[in-house]
């Protein structure tokens, strides 16, 4: 194993940011080059990762579900991730693997707090019970701005992809506002480039926050 790998065993990573920010395509560009240094790499999904929480994906995604409340959407996250805390991530974490998610609590506080108006501590109060203590080593934000995230997006949109560009302009902000007050606990990527110098930038800033000494 090596030293890069070293540091990252055991450690709880998570890729987010507005949809069409390309975040799903550099979380397996970096699994990729952590499997190459030796790693064992668990991947998990929100909403998603178990059998229970992929059923819980189908409601929160179906467009026809038009009429769920914001609480309810926040709740449902929430119930997916505490299957996915339990079920898959603390058993990673306890064999020493590295454990990276597409999405976590962060995403809930961008989309149904700062975009959806949910109070933010009405989120972190559910998120302590959903997530058991397991919080993230770090949160990676893959910020892209609205024109270019909507030159990205698959045109088979899902329900939360349809909520229009003001919503995703509040998401946005959501998640850059997180980064500020919490700086030791995100990172915030330009994904506006092309991908190679995208995902560049995202290996050096992890070997700066958990590499510092390897060169």
């Amino acid at each position: 194993m090596s030293d890069i790998a070293s540091s990252l065993a055991g450690k709880f990573i998570v890729f987010d940011g507005p949809d069409g920010s390309g975040k799903s395509t550099q979380m397996q560009r970096f699994m990729r080059w952590c499997t190459e240094q030796g790693l064992v790499v668990k991947e998990v999904r929100e909403p998603g990762g178990t059998s229970i929480g992929e059923q819980i994906r189908q409601v929160l995604l179906d467009p026809k579900n038009d009429g769920m409340t914001i609480q309810c959407e926040m709740l449902l996250y929430m119930a997916s991730r505490a299957q996915l805390v339990e079920q898959e991530i603390v058993p990673s974490l306890e064999r020493g693997e590295l454990v990276v998610a597409d999405r976590f609590v962060s995403a809930t506080l961008a989309y149904q707090g700062s975009a959806g108006g949910l109070p933010i501590k009405w989120i972190q109060q559910v998120a302590e019970v959903a997530v058991s203590g397991y919080w993230p080593d770090v949160t990676l934000i893959l910020d892209v701005d609205d024109q270019t995230a909507v030159g990205r997006l698959n045109p088979l949109l899902d329900r939360m992809e349809l909520k229009g560009r003001a919503f995703h302009r509040k998401v946005r902000e959501g998640f850059l506002e997180q980064a500020r007050s919490m700086p030791e606990r995100y990172l915030v990527i330009d994904s506006t480039e092309d991908e190679d110098s995208v995902e560049l930038a995202v290996k050096n800033a992890i070997k700066t926050r958990f590499c510092k000494d390897i060169p």
